[in-house]
């Protein structure tokens, strides 16, 4: 059996959540930029066992740093976020509580993984140290670029989605 799932990956600009998406969906990286305008759509099929599998509708939202102006009408059916910080630019993180409670207000009751992005730019113990630091809570730490636990990110979602189903 196949389910559709809406998911939207949401952050402030240039943290990666483009190059996320590209790399579970085509395993590919480019390190030229693009700017997202509005909203791209992109789908995956993830197999959950033999018989079931579901269909991630991923909407890749503008980065905006000011979550509120994000249209509420890309939100709507949502069944799953993904809030994407980038680990070597403080200025996405620093206001990382308010901007999950801005969320959380628009989106209620929906799974939601918090990746820092990036962390090929960090070396390991400046890594754990600026996170201890800013007490930053996360699930995954991903490199878009060498595609370390981006593949986990997602299924993970998926799974959670599928429990909900």
């Amino acid at each position: 059996m196949q389910r559709s799932k809406k998911i939207v990956i949401l952050g402030h600009f240039g943290v990666g959540k483009t190059s996320l998406i590209r790399r579970f969906v085509t395993n590919q990286f480019s390190d030229k930029y693009k700017v997202t305008i509005g909203v791209h759509i992109t789908k995956k099929v993830v197999a959950l066992t033999s018989e079931d599998s579901i269909s991630l509708i991923l909407w890749d939202l503008e980065g905006t740093d000011d979550l509120d102006q994000i249209r509420d009408a890309y939100l709507l059916g949502t069944h799953g976020i993904i809030f994407v910080f980038d680990i070597s630019r403080p200025s996405t993180f620093q206001h990382l509580k308010t901007d999950l409670q801005i969320v959380s207000r628009k989106i209620p009751d929906r799974p939601l993984l918090i990746i820092g992005n990036k962390k090929d730019l960090v070396p390991e113990d400046e890594l754990h140290e600026t996170l201890n630091e800013h007490a930053i809570q996360y699930n995954y730490l991903t490199s878009a670029k060498t595609g370390d636990m981006v593949e986990e990110v997602f299924l993970d979602l998926a799974n959670l989605l599928n429990k909900d189903a």
